[in-house]
């Protein structure tokens, strides 16, 4: 990720709740993690396997049973996951969308 999206990303959060919704064993899960790890991005870990009503939630909201899904100021989801990527996950298009959810 360059400079400038580094700084994007964490302008954007910047008091912002971001609650990481996972499941255990998931690579996806443990990459976004790492990323916003690095980058020094606070958020909270919502593990759907072990959370009561956690999976049913994102599922509802969602439509999807996948994760890694971010939920931001408890309104608006981001996937924390591409599949048309290499790699699974591209930061740029992440934060791309975690701003458009912001707006």
């Amino acid at each position: 990720m360059t400079n400038d999206g580094l700084n994007e990303l964490q302008a954007i959060t910047a008091g912002v709740k971001l609650e990481v919704y996972v499941s255990t064993f998931c690579f996806d899960c443990t990459r976004l993690k790492r990323l916003l790890d690095t980058h020094g991005i606070a958020y909270e870990t919502v593990n759907i396997s072990s959370v009561a009503g956690a999976a049913e939630r994102l599922e509802r909201e969602t439509g999807k049973r996948g994760v890694p899904y971010v939920l931001v100021n408890g309104q608006h989801w981001v996937r924390g996951y591409h599949l048309e990527q290499p790699g699974r996950l591209n930061p740029e298009l992440f934060v791309n969308e975690l701003a458009s959810a912001l707006k």
